[in-house]
């Protein structure tokens, strides 16, 4: 009878605990935690204070990475991004990759963010008239761990799938398709941060100024 009460206990309270030991919360990042990247693009924690972390994109990051911006403040708890900053301006933020960060993480979780926006282009955003504004959507889902080995070194790390669309829109009198890619980043709680980032090679023939990028190097303060 005891082992029958065990039993049932074990199948009612071990999912939960599972969960408990895979779950992974945001990183706690310090001023002048760095890290570098393949193309010597960098990305270092300029400011924390109690509203979040002042982040610094140099330009050799993806274009699509820093979405048009080197300063991009992000939320402590979660690591969403939260604001841009241009000089001392402070804008609300809320288009692509904003909850690419979204802890606690585990695998199996699943979110999504739309948003609507002008494309993204190498040197920012094309404001050029004509060119529409379109409907975006993200796709996350965390696919669980993986071993992974990187010019920085070996790490364990989740593996998160992220797919981006647009809907079909107009373009003068001219209908324009509707395009979806699909790619891949690791998460290592050892280094907070991505470790790699692979785009579908169909993402990267449509689209010349995205390409893959790995952890080369990293300096922690903490």
């Amino acid at each position: 009878m005891k082992m029958m009460v065990f039993l049932g206990w074990l199948v009612m309270f071990l999912p939960a605990m599972v969960w408990g030991q895979e779950k992974v919360d945001a990183p706690v990042w310090s001023g002048g935690d760095k890290w570098v990247f393949t193309g010597d693009g960098t990305i270092e924690v300029m400011q924390v204070d109690q509203n979040g972390y002042v982040m610094n994109f140099s330009d050799n990051i993806c274009v699509l990475e820093r979405q048009g911006f080197n300063k991009i403040i992000f939320d402590k708890s979660t690591l969403q991004r939260s604001y841009s900053l241009e000089g001392e301006k402070r804008r609300k933020y809320s288009i692509g990759l904003k909850n690419i960060f979204n802890f606690p993480l585990s695998p199996g979780k699943e979110w999504k963010h739309a948003y609507s926006a002008k494309p993204l282009l190498t040197k920012g955003y094309q404001t050029s008239r004509g060119i529409p504004t379109l409907d975006y959507y993200e796709k996350i889902r965390v696919l669980g761990w993986e071993d992974i080995g990187v010019k920085a070194g070996k790490f364990r790390a989740l593996k998160i799938e992220f797919i981006n669309g647009h809907k079909e829109f107009t373009m003068g009198q001219f209908p324009g398709p509707a395009y979806e890619d699909k790619g891949y980043y690791w998460y290592s709680p050892g280094v907070k941060y991505f470790v790699k980032r692979q785009y579908d090679k169909t993402s990267i023939d449509a689209r010349k100024e995205i390409f893959n990028w790995e952890l080369t190097s990293l300096q922690l303060k903490k």
